[in-house]
């Protein structure tokens, strides 16, 4: 993906950037092909009115506001509506990271310059503070909330999903009596348990099954089935604590 031109507006500085997409997609493409005679499958856009094929230029887009009631949007209406591009990022405010719950992170970017005193002064000062900036910007065609944070002295871009975006119940509080044992044997597991974030050792696993069936299948070969290994069903939760307990310190 090329690299997106944007500035970050800093009161009256002006730091001209590049917005550079941090993540890869990994998942491995497949084609659809006609079962019968191994051809690709083509899709059409059909009126089931007209039961024709429609094209691209005679296909308008529009806005169901109540059931079967349409109003209709031309190109030059989302002319006057689109945004600029090159609107800049707008920092409106500087707030620690801890305020935002990971929830409302969306797309992550990297940023890169050329030699700029200011960008390196504004990286300085973030740190100093330990603050992270937030700011408001268009890339493509959306408008966005985003955050600027340091990274590994790496300068990232993360957009922000808006509230109403966000989908999710609060769940009632429930009555559950723990027992003392019940939740020190539970924080006993957790210690145990307890690590590093390392994701060099992260590997997608169902990626890697597939590139090895793929493999296969090139040469000849059936693909083979993962064996499962089974797992012990335990009611009781305190004898499943212990197990699982003992079964880290193996």
């Amino acid at each position: 993906m090329a690299s997106i031109k944007k500035a970050i507006s800093f009161g009256l500085v002006n730091i001209p950037v590049e917005l550079n997409s941090v993540i890869v997609n990994n998942d491995t493409s497949f084609n659809q092909l006609h079962k019968k005679c191994g051809s690709r499958i083509k899709y059409q856009k059909i009126c089931p009115d007209c039961n024709i094929e429609v094209k691209n230029q005679d296909i308008i887009k529009a806005y169901e506001y109540t059931s079967d009631k349409y109003i209709t949007f031309s190109d030059e209406d989302f002319d006057k509506l689109k945004l600029s591009n090159k609107e800049p990022i707008e920092i409106v405010s500087f707030i620690n990271l801890d305020d935002i719950d990971p929830i409302f992170l969306e797309k992550s970017y990297y940023l890169t310059t050329k030699t700029n005193k200011a960008f390196e002064l504004f990286k300085e000062a973030l740190k100093k503070e330990n603050k992270v900036a937030l700011a408001k910007t268009v890339i493509g065609t959306k408008f966005y909330y985003v955050i600027l944070r340091l990274e590994n002295n790496n300068f990232i871009l993360n957009t922000l999903y808006f509230e109403e975006e966000i989908n999710i119940e609060e769940e009632d509080k429930t009555n559950i009596k723990f027992k003392k044992e019940e939740i020190d044997m539970a924080i006993k597991l957790i210690q145990a348990m307890s690590g590093k974030f390392e994701p060099e050792k992260y590997k997608d696993e169902y990626q890697n099954k597939i590139k090895k069936a793929i493999e296969q299948k090139i040469n000849g070969k059936a693909i083979t089935k993962t064996k499962e290994k089974p797992k012990e069903n335990i009611t009781d939760l305190m004898q499943a604590l212990k197990k699982s307990l003992k079964e880290v310190k193996k």
